[in-house]
């Protein structure tokens, strides 16, 4: 697939074992409110069955500076999506391998478009609905009207889409925002947490489907 397609809020090896290539596996580590939440450790462990072709992302939010070294030296992690404020004294290669992830309004929402950080300093950015009490799986859609606002000002940045994302929806919101990449979390879920090995081969194959019709 040209789209980059990651899958967040993993907590079981099977679930991880159905990350494309190409793509990325999403721990949502050290967020306890959270439903898909895993400790430092468990991601440790769930990082052995991230397929060789792939990432492995850690979502976090507001991390301490320790945090975010232990997930790099530690835990192995490549990249490191956060919510909130990044800390700072990391060093410019962690920096370079944080993911920012901005608020976007909800659809009829209204307001200034977001700041989008540096791309000398962060190559890629996540955007994701504005409000959300945790991060990962809410459903909340951003105004795709918006992100392709956004997506068209900064062109050729690695833009990563999440935010109510499904099988059903993912064709409409590649055609209209135009991003890099989408993060899908509850819409490969048959339970909050719990994913659906048959929901997540159906989103892939959606992403495939779209590809090939815009070859």
């Amino acid at each position: 697939m040209r789209t980059f397609v990651k899958f967040c809020g993993l907590t079981e090896p099977a679930s991880v074992a159905e990350v494309p290539a190409g793509g990325a596996a999403g721990f949502v580590i050290e967020v306890p409110a959270s439903p898909r939440n895993v400790t430092v450790e468990a991601a440790a462990s769930l990082l052995e069955h991230v397929p060789t072709e792939a990432e492995a992302w850690a979502v976090v939010v507001a991390p301490t500076a320790e945090l975010v070294h232990r997930l790099f030296d530690e835990v192995g992690v490549d990249r490191i999506q956060v919510y909130g404020a990044i800390p700072p004294d990391l060093e410019f290669l962690e920096i370079h391998h944080l993911v920012p992830s901005v608020p976007v309004v909800p659809p009829g929402g209204s307001g200034d478009l977001p700041a989008i950080p540096p791309a000398e300093d962060y190559p890629r950015i996540h955007l994701d609905a504005a409000g959300q009490p945790l991060p990962g799986g809410s459903g909340t859609r951003p105004d795709w009207a918006i992100c392709a606002q956004i997506v068209d000002r900064h062109p050729g940045r690695k833009f990563v889409l999440a935010g109510g994302l499904s099988a059903e929806n993912v064709a409409d919101a590649l055609a209209t925002v135009r991003p890099w990449g989408v993060d899908v979390s509850s819409g490969i879920e048959s339970a909050p947490g719990t994913k659906d090995p048959a929901r997540m081969r159906a989103f892939v194959a959606a992403v495939e489907r779209f590809e090939s019709g815009h070859a």
